[in-house]
């Protein structure tokens, strides 16, 4: 089986329920495999454990190709999650998970993953928990503080934008003043 040959877990696919957690930090750097290298150091400083149990995982039909057999099986897979009960995440990520992905979250307050890439439900529930570990990744993010040198260019920057702009205020007002008549 393809999900528990990845996650190192035995799995129970005729309940339709996945009685384990996996633990990002074993099978993959945290966040999309394509990223660079300093993507992942800094994304591997985050650990979080998705308990599967606590994900609702639907099977339906797929779209596109796939002859009969597309007809006949259910391989297109759906995993949601409830973002403000999910205790797994931290609250400051929960909230932006809810911005962010505010498209992908129904009136229930559930966000909804879908994937069809591949024939098989194994690959397509691997690909919608990587799409979460992804998303949780992106919004875990927090933007390195600027460090001084950072703050006087970005103020030296801010003061010079300031000068030019009173400058052509000046060059226009000066402009239309030499446009007007004094009928006095």
């Amino acid at each position: 089986m393809f999900l528990a040959r990845q996650f190192g877990h035995n799995v129970s696919i005729l309940n339709k329920t996945i009685p384990f957690q996996c633990r990002l930090s074993q099978s993959f750097p945290y966040g999309s495999s394509r990223s660079s290298d300093n993507d992942r150091d800094q994304d591997q400083s985050v650990l979080v454990d998705i308990p599967i149990d606590r994900l609702k995982i639907n099977y339906s039909r797929s779209s596109g190709p796939g002859g009969q057999h597309v007809n006949k099986v259910n391989s297109k897979a759906e995993v949601r999650f409830h973002v403000q009960t999910a205790d797994w995440i931290s609250a400051e990520v929960r909230t932006e998970l809810l911005q962010r992905y505010k498209t992908r979250v129904n009136k229930a307050g559930e966000l909804v993953v879908t994937s069809e890439v591949s024939r098989s439900q194994h690959k397509n529930l691997a690909e919608c928990v990587q799409k979460i570990r992804h998303m949780i990744s992106e919004a875990s993010y927090m933007p390195p503080e600027p460090s001084e040198e950072d703050l006087a260019l970005r103020a030296k920057r801010l003061e010079k934008r300031d000068q030019e702009r009173l400058k052509q205020k000046k060059l226009l007002s000066a402009l239309k003043k030499s446009r007007r008549m004094d009928f006095d």
